[in-house]
């Protein structure tokens, strides 16, 4: 069962204060050297394991709520509530020095997003979001998504390999970017999935595509985006989930129109 919208109020004021906390110390960590190698040519640094056991710890204090971080786990997917933490959302940005990364915490609640927190803070965003609610940015509520069009939207897209396989082939992504290259306003890659949502649930983006899978680059963009008004679904346009493959995160009217042209691409596997 859901909790009650007071109960989510205090539980989104807590963590809240716990991402202001911690800000600081992500700031100061900026241009940060990788302290952990993971799969390909991806990297933890030390900010990131820093800001995770500080998070986790603080969160599970204040809260009595479990935390599933990408750096260490914790608390399984499945439970009926569970904090999902990405420290540092674009930690190659983040390594290199660029202002586009961000903590993400989303609060999953029977598998639902029902809180997200984005956290820019060297752009001092803090955008916020609870189901049934308005999503705000720096406590300011925002505008709710209006019905617009592709050709009048920026697109965001992840990053990739053009010679990377798996699930998601570099030549897929390669003809899903050259269909929606021809339709959108403009495409962008900004290589931060979380700032990419936030700023659809913003309005600043119409949409934004993320061939990955991973439920802490998703869980608080979605609360966001949905929270707005927008629709988030996986790249076979069912409903996104904490297990979902892709996400597909857009205002609407941009939704069906990304979609389409997704499928106009074909099977992914027939690219490998």
């Amino acid at each position: 069962m859901r909790p009650e919208p007071k109960q989510l109020a205090d539980l989104l004021e807590t963590a809240a204060g716990v991402l202001d906390a911690a800000s600081a110390q992500f700031v100061a960590g900026h241009r940060a050297d990788s302290a952990v190698a993971k799969k390909g040519n991806d990297f933890a640094t030390e900010v990131d394991l820093a800001i995770e056991r500080r998070v986790v710890a603080e969160l599970t204090r204040l809260t009595g709520i479990g935390v599933h971080g990408e750096e260490f786990g914790g608390e399984p997917l499945d439970a009926e509530s569970v904090w999902v933490l990405d420290p540092i959302d674009g930690t190659f940005n983040y390594a290199a020095g660029s202002p586009m990364a961000a903590i993400l915490l989303g609060l999953l609640w029977d598998g639902e997003p029902v809180l997200g927190l984005t956290w820019l803070p060297f752009m001092d965003q803090r955008y916020t979001s609870m189901v049934g609610a308005p999503v705000l940015c720096n406590g300011a509520q925002l505008d709710p998504l209006e019905q617009v069009t592709l050709a009048e939207s920026m697109v965001g897209t992840g990053t990739f390999n053009i010679d990377s396989r798996g699930r998601y082939p570099g030549r897929y992504r390669i003809k899903v970017l050259e269909n929606l290259s021809r339709d959108c306003s403009r495409m962008r890659m900004h290589g931060a999935t979380g700032v990419d949502f936030a700023y659809v649930a913003a309005g600043v983006l119409g949409g934004a595509i993320s061939f990955g899978h991973h439920v802490w680059d998703h869980a608080a963009g979605v609360a966001l985006v949905r929270a707005a008004g927008g629709i988030v679904t996986d790249l076979s346009g069912q409903d996104w989930t904490p297990s979902s493959p892709s996400a597909l995160a857009a205002a609407p009217g941009v939704h069906e129109e990304i979609l389409e042209l997704v499928r106009a691409a074909g099977d992914p596997q027939d690219y490998l």
